[in-house]
């Protein structure tokens, strides 16, 4: 499932697409995915000029001038691909020649300035949900969600005093979205192993001078993803359908067996499973 870099991605991609841009048509092409689709969808967002786009977590927010928000979850399958290329290099400038539609393109956004904005989802795990803008902080999937670690609110004071006391294993505790938000498996092994903390250790036992390190790989590790365009293992594309490229750069991540990354050491990285997830790391260099 997509995590904070590779959903940072769509949104950066679509941004020049839709910020500031009306939605024309609105093409609903079933009832819903994981969810059915909120009353009245197509009128709804026929008209109105998205505003801001943003993230939130894992989710994507159209802030639109209508008064309200329109919130995408891409689900395990689910990508935003928008068509219509650039004919000069002013951004959001497009052209109207389009792909054909495919199959799972299950919402289609026409917009003013001739893109198209395609929701394809194969799984059908995805949502789209359309609520008022002053009440989307409420909104099920959002509420009760822990600080950005990208934002402001978070680092190791945040980290520590969250921890603080806790038996639980420090992995769990960093995919907990109450604590930190959007963090998901792929980049919390990644941070634990360049904090060079074991993923099964108590989350409460961890010295403040670890809890910085880890603080720090968190959004070291964010930043590089973003950059990469996110990691491609099955289903994630960018909205020009490129793959991203931050799987090449996996230090223990899907490693197992595999020489460990650090200069000098001799260990392979080992795999074990926590919570039903796969945790990689390297047991000479994570303690």
């Amino acid at each position: 499932m997509p995590e904070l870099p590779e959903v940072e991605t769509v949104r950066r991609g679509l941004a020049p697409a839709m910020e500031g841009v009306r939605i024309i048509r609105a093409e609903i092409r079933r009832e819903g995915l994981r969810w059915p689709f909120p009353s009245g969808l197509a009128g709804r967002l026929e008209g109105a000029r998205v505003d801001r786009l943003r993230r939130r977590s894992k989710y994507l927010l159209s802030d639109l001038d209508t008064g309200e928000t329109m919130l995408v979850h891409l689900g395990m399958s689910g990508r935003m691909t928008v068509s219509g290329l650039a004919t000069t290099h002013v951004p959001g400038r497009f052209h109207r020649a389009h792909p054909p539609v495919e199959k799972h393109d299950h919402v289609i956004l026409h917009m003013e300035n001739g893109a198209r904005i395609a929701f394809n989802d194969a799984r059908r795990f995805g949502a789209l949900d359309l609520r008022a803008s002053t009440a989307i902080d409420a909104h099920p999937l959002l509420a009760g969600l822990g600080p950005e670690p990208l934002g402001n609110e978070f680092g190791a004071p945040y980290l520590a005093a969250r921890w603080r006391g806790r038996k639980a294993p420090a992995k769990a505790l960093m995919m907990d979205q109450r604590i930190v938000a959007g963090l998901g498996n792929i980049y919390a092994c990644e941070a634990l192993f360049r904090a060079r903390i074991h993923p099964a250790r108590a989350g409460g036992r961890i010295g403040a001078a670890r809890i910085e390190a880890l603080a720090h790989a968190i959004r070291a590790v964010l930043l590089e993803a973003i950059e990469a365009g996110g990691s491609s293992l099955r289903d994630h594309r960018q909205t020009d359908g490129k793959l991203g490229y931050f799987q090449h750069n996996f230090r223990v991540y899907d490693r197992q067996d595999l020489p460990c990354t650090t200069p000098d050491c001799t260990a392979t990285v080992r795999r074990i499973v926590q919570s039903g997830r796969s945790s990689y790391y390297c047991p000479a260099c994570q303690r």
